[in-house]
């Protein structure tokens, strides 16, 4: 089973084991890949040179790619990555079908994709800390890179998961600057939120996410959406009674009344919080929840390489 693709995930009740399994199924599809420079440096190994003592080479990689890799030893730690949450109640979309297969919510697929990234961190001997935020910060740890504080950072986690409460309110743009502030040393910062901001607050948010590249720190923005339907608005034209996670409020009505009014704001919302990411050199990857954890992994190890880690 390739965990990379969330929909032939069954359910999330061991967040460790699924996290292991994804990132497993990614350092595989590395090796079976062109970009051998991004799985050796991932997975600290380097291609076995012939005439080197074989004394070193990983045989269980060998088993799985057919080819010959050296098991590196260093001891180091190369970075520090604080990764944030949004656990407001706009996360929990969408809401898990009374019949038919699993399907994961945003909250679902960015803590299992966080998960993952952590498992990541592990193998690199990473620093990493977790900060999980909705009308204010309700969890931020510093970076460590033990066991124990691995095994501690997925208990909030599966805490996040098992507990959703609705209409918790989003204040992404009080939480970053609090953020930006508490974090000492440069570290890459790494996101996951559908960015469901109120529009008189979009100023403020792009101000909070300045304040992160101001304080010399590297930042990836996951906007984590289930595109077809929050940002292309793909509903039958059947009526829909449409509720407000965070407020409760009701709405009835036929999606084509409001499909082009939407689609249209949407994509101009969409539009502001590229171009701001980009005058602040932020990454910004679009993380449709309905196309599984590559597009996660392999952003974050693009930036890795870049920062020369």
């Amino acid at each position: 089973m390739n965990l990379l693709d969330n929909l032939e995930i069954r359910d999330l009740g061991n967040l460790e084991l699924l996290a292991k399994q994804v990132v497993e199924g990614f350092i595989i599809g590395l090796h079976k890949s062109p970009f051998h420079g991004f799985s050796v440096e991932f997975a600290e190994h380097r291609l076995y040179n012939q005439g080197e003592t074989t004394r070193n080479i990983d045989w269980k990689v060998f088993a799985r790619t057919d080819k010959l890799f050296i098991k590196r030893f260093e001891e180091e730690t190369n970075l520090r990555c604080q990764i944030v949450i949004d656990g407001s109640s706009s996360m929990y979309y969408p809401e898990p079908p009374k019949n038919g297969p699993f399907q994961l919510n945003k909250l679902q697929f960015s803590a299992l994709a966080a998960a993952a990234l952590m498992n990541m961190f592990m193998k690199q001997r990473d620093a990493y800390g977790l900060t999980i935020f909705d009308n204010e910060v309700r969890q931020h740890t510093r970076c460590k890179s033990n066991t124990s504080h691995y095994r501690l950072m997925l208990s909030y986690l599966e805490q996040l998961i098992n507990q959703p409460e609705l209409n918790k309110t989003t204040s992404a743009a009080k939480a970053l600057h609090q953020i930006a502030d508490s974090i000492h040393k440069r570290s890459l910062v790494i996101i996951f939120s559908d960015m469901m901001e109120q529009s008189e607050s979009a100023d403020q948010l792009f101000s909070a996410l300045q304040h992160l590249k101001h304080n010399k720190h590297e930042v990836i923005l996951f906007h984590v959406s289930d595109k077809a339907k929050e940002l292309d608005f793909n509903f039958e034209n059947r009526p829909y009674i449409f509720i407000d996670m965070e407020s409760g409020e009701k709405v009835r009505l036929q999606p084509n009344q409001v499909k082009e009014f939407y689609v249209d704001q949407m994509a101009k919302y969409m539009h502001e919080l590229k171009f701001k990411c980009l005058q602040y050199q932020i990454d910004f990857v679009e993380a449709d929840i309905q196309k599984g954890f590559r597009q996660i992994l392999q952003s974050y190890l693009v930036k890795r390489n870049k920062m020369g880690a």
